[in-house]
């Protein structure tokens, strides 16, 4: 690691930035770094605008990715080498609304059944009944767990932030029974090392295969991910007549604004306001011609 990423590293850690963001951010900037192959403290705005370019041109990385570079960068030249000047040039790029994909409750239930062993279906059922993003899933311990107060601990989420989620009274035979058979120590999901079951995190990937498997199996169309089932459990929580802030808390998110998208797609939100259509009267379409070719006058 070269200095300039050391003093990088230190300032994250002086404001106490999660461990992921570390990593992420330091990837961020060593990629820049190789991409320009000149120190970093002597380039230009061009330089920048020139990098900015090639990640939405060239690489076509998706909006969010190339914000992720856009606030390594920033951090770097604004907070490490003090060149506020260079916020101008770094800009973020539009992002427009994409409304995630939603399962209903009869979709889900089909995929949690198309799990092809315990440890899947156990995976899929925590995933959708807590609404925990993936890595938040990995880093789950079985102290995590409190089944006397019913509750789930989510330690140290997005943004550095502890929060709890209510434990599913369906969900917890399913876990019962996994933790006979797995017997697991310190990760409720432990993952491998060299093919051998070891006391570390399960690996994103396995999360993301899980899902995918039981996709496939259950012959839904969609596009499923880990965090559909995330989208899903508020969605469904919404429609269940929870409250926006109720579900805020249980998703972890530090702003309510964020919870309101899940407005947007939950039925009956979007129903319960009369269509204009139906406070009008028209004719009955009986009456219309099927042809749109006009009629000669008799």
């Amino acid at each position: 690691m070269t200095p300039l990423m050391q003093r990088m590293r230190e300032e994250l850690l002086r404001r106490n930035h999660a461990a992921t963001t570390i990593h992420s951010y330091l990837k961020a900037v060593e990629h820049f770094r190789q991409r320009v192959g000149v120190p970093l403290d002597q380039l230009g705005p061009d330089d920048i605008r020139s990098y900015h370019a090639h990640l939405l041109g060239e690489r076509k990385l998706a909006v969010n990715t190339v914000v992720l570079n856009i606030c390594a960068l920033r951090f770097l030249y604004i907070k490490v080498l003090k060149r506020r000047d260079m916020k101008e040039d770094l800009p973020y790029p539009k992002q427009r609304l994409q409304l995630p994909v939603i399962l209903s409750p009869a979709e889900v239930a089909q995929l949690i059944g198309a799990a092809s062993n315990l440890y899947h279906r156990t995976i899929l059922m925590t995933l959708y009944s807590t609404g925990l993003r993936r890595s938040e899933l990995c880093r789950l311990k079985v102290s995590d767990i409190d089944s006397k107060r019913m509750m789930v601990r989510v330690v140290q989420g997005k943004g550095g932030i502890d929060r709890e989620v209510p434990l599913s009274r369906r969900l917890l035979p399913t876990l019962r029974e996994y933790y006979r058979w797995m017997r697991p120590q310190t990760y409720l999901f432990p993952g491998t090392i060299d093919n051998w079951r070891a006391d570390k995190p399960i690996s994103p990937k396995v999360v993301w295969q899980a899902v995918r498997e039981a996709t496939v199996r259950a012959g839904i169309r969609k596009r499923v991910t880990p965090h559909t089932l995330r989208h899903c459990f508020a969605t469904h929580l919404l429609e269940s007549g929870a409250d926006l802030r109720s579900i805020q808390m249980m998703l972890g998110h530090s702003d309510l604004e964020a919870t309101t998208m899940y407005l947007h797609l939950s039925r009956r939100h979007l129903q319960s306001a009369a269509n204009p259509l139906e406070q009008i009267l028209v004719s009955s379409p009986e009456k219309l011609p099927l042809s749109r070719r006009k009629r000669k006058p008799q």
